[in-house]
């Protein structure tokens, strides 16, 4: 049966294309694939849906675009074409994300798209450049910084919480009190990929492995505690996390950055992180 070019859901007999097409740019892709290696393509085990936008009739033609719609909205690749049909399909199943976050020149057509309909949004973040380490830090790696504990959560979580708020801009307590936060640090943490360097039993300084795929680590909540910065702590402590993605897991250490935040840039383009994309993200 014939079927209009659009946007499409995947499941599970999509599976290797849609491996192929996310391996085409391992970095950029890594929080989608993080999630479809484990999960495969059942929106149940998944957290969310992959969309496809491809150009023919039949199931099995070529996939030119993905999008991965959950808790964040990620568009991966694709020209106008797929992104007004991944607009279209998001349209109808109403806003279900916190987020657009992924490759600049998508994320920012995607919300032209869906602006009239989903905007205001509380913040667009339109210049995050993309940076990856494949090899060792350029900077000795702080000794101190270590896995956080299980039984350390609530000497980690304010610290957390600190960073979250000065990210995003939101208290990600204010909902339900914490709840669901909590438990999202705890799995972290229960994961070994919560790190932290402590003084005298508090956090100064903190970085945590987000998305994790085959290939690349993703680090995310860097965060320094306000009277212990300028003082290179940061860059030790990214580059002792980078050095476990690297040499203890065998990934390529990636995170993104604000393109305002000159400080962070500096410290991560020290440790040896070099540009290799642009992301955006827009908040809601």
């Amino acid at each position: 049966m014939l079927r209009l070019a659009g946007a499409r859901l995947l499941d599970e007999r999509d599976l290797h294309e849609v491996l192929a097409v996310l391996s085409n740019d391992p970095v950029a892709s890594c929080m989608v694939a993080a999630r479809v290696e484990v999960a495969g393509l059942d929106p149940w085990r998944l957290g969310g849906e992959v969309w496809a936008y491809d150009h023919r009739s039949l199931r099995g033609g070529r996939v030119d675009a993905l999008c991965f719609a959950g808790p964040n909205l990620i568009p991966l690749g694709g020209n106008a074409s797929a992104l007004r049909g991944f607009a279209d399909r998001a349209r109808r199943r109403g806003r279900m994300c916190s987020s657009l976050v992924g490759p600049a020149e998508q994320v920012l057509g995607l919300w032209e798209e869906l602006a009239p309909d989903w905007g205001p949004a509380r913040e667009v973040r339109a210049d995050q450049p993309l940076m990856a380490l494949g090899g060792s830090p350029s900077v000795t790696p702080d000794p101190l910084v270590r896995p956080v504990r299980p039984d350390e959560l609530d000497r980690y979580l304010p610290a957390a919480v600190a960073m979250f708020i000065e990210e995003v801009g939101v208290d990600p307590c204010a909902d339900d009190g914490g709840t669901s936060y909590r438990a999202r640090v705890a799995e972290l943490i229960a994961g070994g990929r919560a790190f932290a360097r402590f003084e005298a039993g508090e956090v100064v300084f903190k970085a945590e492995i987000g998305a994790m795929s085959a290939k690349v680590g993703q680090i995310q909540g860097v965060w320094v505690r306000p009277d212990r910065r300028g003082q290179g702590i940061g860059t030790a402590g990214t580059a002792a996390v980078a050095e476990r993605l690297v040499r203890g897991l065998g990934r390529t250490a990636s995170l993104y950055v604000n393109c305002y935040n000159e400080v962070a840039r500096a410290a991560y383009r020290k440790i040896g992180f070099t540009q290799v994309g642009q992301y955006a993200t827009v908040l809601f």
